[in-house]
């Protein structure tokens, strides 16, 4: 475009030139009367003088025009080229440095070793609470609250750290030349209470905290990835105790890290190699000692003969998306078993928070009893108290179907939730089952008062009562002085074959003898 105003003006100026150049030869602009003859009549030297002129002027104007456009030209491409940086190096929303700039920072940082005695630290934070207000007020509110929170990190921050949002709400600061972790521990407190104070946005006060993982350069890594990576697994932690915390990063968060990584690849291959079985722990009638029913545990052995406890690998089955398979497939084993107890004993599953959430949880539980041919009667489902408490319309609506199909609904873990009677009342449940941490403890007045008056709870809503972690024959004195019938024995799992031995009478009653003691 400038280059074109530029011929243009060129071309301006040799009109003009071309104009009075035909003017001045063909009328005489300085007259010579007399003094020239017709053959003689030629530009003469006065024309030329102004035709120089003229051109000089015009072509003084001319890079006048062309220096102020180079100029401002020059000006659009330096402001540009700042936006450009900006936009590559700040984050837009906060003004805050980005992901891009931070890592560049934390590579000099790595280049630079501070002195001996000092560090450096990488500081990654995580808001608490805050998905909460994206979910109840929006984008735009979410999006006023992370301004402020970068207003409070750069104030907490000292003014030659570095401040960054790597995305969403996570932020990491990256300080450098510090005099021990007590320092870094100073900068975390002042973070943690920087957020002291709840943050007012459209209207509403929002209660934010943080959760904080710190890695120490060059002790807890070489590299920046290193860094990152074990800052990360700190901030793991710290966002496990569910409140503003901080915690340094340790080399035994490493080791579990590397073997949670190991579990879970060794825990796909089983899954995917239908190795995960059922395991059965029986419940008896505290009386008689006859077989009630049995819940069903996923068993895992590994290749190597090695049992991994249900606890250990069911965390990571249930955050990896791997327990909607294994669950489906554990129950289509257990059901097949099942069908050849005896037609009173029941089957019962615990059932966990992501299977509430997932859609297709009570169509296939219905379609493998289906074809399975087990009766949904037959079928408990154990819901822990907890998930009741934090939301009690998604069991509801989660559950409902199987109801509707005859399936029990029990509430597991009686006791640990703070459920109130509401919860219960409103549900419906076709029993409640002592949490095993009281029953184990019943030797202890203060256990016994609790499971008397959560029994005692129970039977006044008229609900069949369960204990689990029947530890003792003591204990079942205990409990059936409290008027509890039926229970669970901390016993050995069984497997499907070993189920059918509790159907003999001789064979149950020694079992019940080794348990009671």
């Amino acid at each position: 475009m400038r280059h074109r105003v530029s011929i243009q003006d060129l071309g301006v100026i040799a009109a003009i030139m071309l104009v009075l150049a035909y003017i001045a030869f063909e009328i005489d602009i300085f007259a010579h009367e007399g003094r020239a003859s017709f053959e003689d009549e030629r530009i003469t030297l006065n024309e030329m003088l102004l035709l120089g002129t003229v051109l000089s002027v015009g072509l003084l104007i001319f890079a006048i025009r062309r220096y102020r456009d180079q100029k401002r030209e020059i000006e659009l491409r330096i402001a540009a080229e700042r936006l450009a940086r900006e936009l590559a190096y700040q984050d837009p929303l906060t003004g805050l440095a980005n992901r891009r700039q931070f890592d560049e920072a934390l590579g000099i940082a790595v280049a630079s070793p501070p002195a001996a005695g000092s560090c450096h630290a990488v500081l990654l934070l995580d808001l608490n609470g805050f998905k909460k207000i994206n979910d109840n007020y929006g984008h735009s509110i979410g999006d006023e609250v992370l301004v402020v929170v970068a207003q409070r990190l750069s104030r907490a921050a000292r003014d030659d750290d570095l401040v960054a949002r790597l995305g969403g709400d996570e932020f990491v600061v990256l300080a450098r030349h510090l005099i021990g972790p007590e320092a870094v521990a100073n900068i975390a407190l002042r973070v943690i209470q920087g957020f002291d104070d709840a943050i007012a946005t459209g209207g509403v006060v929002h209660h934010v905290g943080t959760a904080i993982g710190i890695a120490l350069l060059p002790a807890d890594g070489a590299s920046g990835e290193e860094i990152l990576r074990k800052a990360d697994l700190a901030l793991y932690r710290a966002k496990a105790e569910r409140r503003s915390s901080f915690r340094f990063f340790e080399e035994e968060m490493d080791r579990y890290a590397r073997e949670r990584g190991r579990m879970e690849r060794d825990l796909r291959k089983a899954v995917g190699n239908d190795l995960i079985r059922p395991l059965f722990r029986p419940s008896v009638d505290l009386i008689s000692g006859r077989v009630l029913g049995f819940e069903v545990v996923p068993g895992w052995r590994t290749a190597g003969g090695e049992e991994v406890p249900p606890e250990r690998f069911i965390p990571i089955a249930e955050e990896t998306g791997l327990v909607h398979a294994m669950a489906r497939r554990v129950l289509e084993l257990a059901c097949a078993a099942a069908r050849r107890w005896p037609q009173d004993v029941t089957l019962s599953i615990d059932v966990l928070a992501s299977q509430l959430r997932d859609r297709d949880f009570a169509t296939s539980i219905l379609r493998i009893l289906r074809e399975a041919g087990f009766a949904p009667s037959r079928l408990e489902i154990d819901v822990a108290e907890s998930l009741i408490v934090q939301n009690l319309d998604a069991a509801k609506l989660a559950l409902r179907p199987l109801r509707n199909a005859g399936v029990r609904i029990a509430l597991a873990n009686f006791g640990t939730g703070y459920s109130n009677l509401y919860h219960i009342q409103e549900f419906g449940f076709d029993k409640v089952k002592i949490d095993r941490r009281f029953v184990e403890k019943m030797e202890e007045e203060d256990a016994a008062r609790i499971v008397r008056a959560l029994a005692g709870l129970g039977h006044g809503l008229g609900l069949p009562v369960s204990a689990d972690g029947i530890p003792t024959a003591t204990g079942n004195s205990l409990l059936l002085a409290s008027g509890i019938r039926e229970g669970q024995p901390s016993s050995r799992l069984a497997s499907a074959d070993e189920t059918f031995g509790f159907f003999d009478p001789t064979s149950a009653r020694s079992d019940m003898r080794t348990i009671t003691g």
